[in-house]
């Protein structure tokens, strides 16, 4: 210890400036023998393990008006120049990342004279993936369509700009929350739907009936039992790894209610997740279980189902209108009907849009007990279910109709069960 602690701290920055520059030095190399042509990068190793010392001396020998460092990242400012319009001259090659790079690898002794430690292996890491990286975000942009970035401004817009101007302090009227606390629930739904459309479309684009209803089952279970049961027809032969998928999107349901449970009521989340454990783990189990008694798993045809945008603004609009009649009409019904009144509008509700309701439930103000919540929120997942069994009773072809019916029969019944322990 005492020997480390002897050594000058200037010889400790001058090996980390000279491995990393190193460091990025070989990953050029690596580039360069991936290219045709000498003017495609014009250093590797050596060179900016140099350009990393240069910038080092030059920085150490003058650290109050920097002249020397200034002067010499001009200096290679007018090489690169010098460089990079012969490379066009030549090669029509426009390209500009193993400039940039260098100019970042002659500022490494800034950065890690000046900044804590931990920044500047971040900005190594940082180069290593950006750079090993380039061939995937070629394939990443040719997936991309004009709609993609607008896509993700809605969400910025509904997340970033909306949401920090929404009032925190004042209430709505009957429900005893703010519009903030209404906002911020239309911005969690959203992102769980935003996220189970990204990985949809750009990770798992091609991987089978499954992952198609898991993924569809965190955005709406309901829509995707729909769609599978409308595509079994056309694929009978398929009929039982439909079905998985139709009940694989049931327990994607459960997990997403338990999610924004958590998120929303941390309190009642404690007191239900058992339940949703054991739900998910049950209808997951009995999903795997119809998917691998199939005998025709080989050539299993990706359904083409609908990439539909989760974050057009009329939706979130929606939304937000449902979760406030659904927040009047709960509370009108606490009012004058009681927790009877309540438990009729739990099944009622099941067969509509759930998410506003249940929302509305876990964070609502109300008179009533988690227990009480509790038991709602299964109620209507309860004619939720059984919505979705008289969905694929009227669209799917007859085995489809039996597995689902069947399965989703006896994930409901467990459901009714569960409900006496709450």
């Amino acid at each position: 210890m005492d020997l480390l602690n002897n050594i000058p701290e200037i010889l400790t920055q001058f090996v980390i400036v000279l491995l990393f520059s190193l460091l990025i030095g070989l990953e050029q190399r690596k580039l360069h023998n991936e290219k045709t042509n000498k003017l495609s990068i014009f250093g590797t190793d050596r060179t900016f393990t140099f350009i990393g010392i240069l910038g080092f001396i030059l920085y150490v020998s003058e650290p109050e008006n920097f002249t020397l460092f200034i002067t010499g990242g001009l200096i290679l400012g007018i090489l690169f120049g010098i460089y990079y319009f012969k490379k066009i001259e030549i090669y029509r090659s426009f390209g500009l990342t193993n400039i940039i790079v260098a100019f970042i690898t002659y500022s490494f002794s800034v950065i890690i004279i000046t900044q804590p430690k931990w920044f500047s292996i971040l900005v190594v890491v940082s180069i290593l993936i950006l750079v090993e990286l380039k061939s995937f975000f070629q394939k990443f942009t040719s997936r991309l369509d004009n709609n993609e970035f607008i896509t993700l401004a809605k969400f910025l817009i509904i997340a970033g700009i909306v949401l920090p101007i929404i009032p925190h302090d004042s209430t709505i009227p009957y429900l005893n929350i703010s519009p903030y606390i209404l906002w911020i629930t239309v911005v969690a739904v959203s992102s769980i739907s935003y996220l189970s459309y990204l990985l949809h479309k750009f990770v798992f684009r091609k991987s089978g009936l499954m992952i198609s209803g898991l993924l569809g089952g965190l955005y709406s279970s309901t829509a995707t039992t729909v769609v599978l049961s409308r595509k079994s027809k056309e694929q009978k032969s398929q009929s039982k790894n439909y079905s998985a998928a139709i009940i694989a999107a049931t327990s994607m349901m459960y997990l997403r209610i338990l999610v924004l449970i958590l998120i929303f009521n941390y309190a009642l989340g404690i007191i239900v997740i058992p339940y949703f454990i054991i739900m998910i783990i049950v209808s997951m189990i009995m999903s795997g279980v119809i998917y691998y008694s199939s005998k025709n798993q080989n050539g299993i045809n990706e359904p083409e189902l609908e990439e539909k945008n989760p974050l057009e603004l009329k939706i979130a609009v929606l939304f937000s209108l449902l979760f406030v009649l659904f927040g009047f009409v709960t509370n009108y019904t606490l009012n004058y009907f009681g927790e009877q009144g309540l438990n009729v509008l739990s099944y009622i509700v099941g067969f509509t849009d759930i998410d506003p309701y249940l929302l509305n439930l876990f964070q609502g103000k109300y008179d009533i007990g988690l227990d009480v919540i509790a038991k709602s929120t299964f109620q209507a997942i309860i004619s939720n279910n059984i919505l979705k069994i008289f969905y694929t009773m009227f669209l799917s072809n007859a085995e489809t109709k039996k597995i689902v019916t069947a399965g989703l029969g006896l994930i409901t019944l467990i459901n009714i069960i569960l409900l006496f322990f709450l």
